[in-house]
């Protein structure tokens, strides 16, 4: 998106940005298809991850130097670590599928910004099905012309 600040004045202050139509019309249509990658690598990780239990296809949702930020529990880096993290996750919780969806999701820098919510079906040895919520922010890079997801962190509704 081509958007041009105006000058400090003398004040200090920045004049709002100039942004012409047709530049919010390329970032719209832009944000429009990257909005669709990233629902398309959302998907990925509940049908493959928790659907099929496909841990490999976790290459294809996080970036090689992506951080994990699980509640109550030390951060995890790098692909193969979270790899070992979402295997042991998943066989613990007895995790049957994921549903995520995006709440907002805003451009930051050379990235994207997710805020969401995520219900997880779950049935731990011994115990009932439960379905578990939760809220989850997830910072998107581009990598090899993909959006991944680079640092990921949610916590459990109450």
């Amino acid at each position: 998106m081509n958007i041009h600040w105006t000058p400090m004045t003398t004040t200090g202050t920045r004049s709002i940005p100039q942004v012409g139509l047709r530049a919010m019309d390329t970032a719209a249509t832009d944000f429009d298809a990257i909005r669709q990658s990233m629902a398309k690598t959302n998907e990925l990780f509940s049908s493959e991850v928790f659907g099929k239990r496909n841990f490999a296809a976790l290459d294809q949702i996080y970036t090689r130097n992506a951080r994990v930020l699980p509640p109550g529990a030390p951060m995890v880096s790098g692909r193969q670590e979270i790899k070992g993290f979402w295997f042991d996750m998943i066989r613990y919780m007895n995790a049957k599928s994921a549903a995520l969806e995006s709440v907002d999701v805003i451009a930051s820098g050379d990235g994207v910004v997710e805020i969401g919510k995520a219900t997880i079906m779950a049935q731990p040895a011994g115990e009932p099905e439960a379905q578990v919520q939760m809220k989850y922010v997830v910072f998107w890079k581009q990598e090899d012309g993909q959006w991944k997801w680079h640092v990921d962190i949610w916590n459990m509704n109450a």
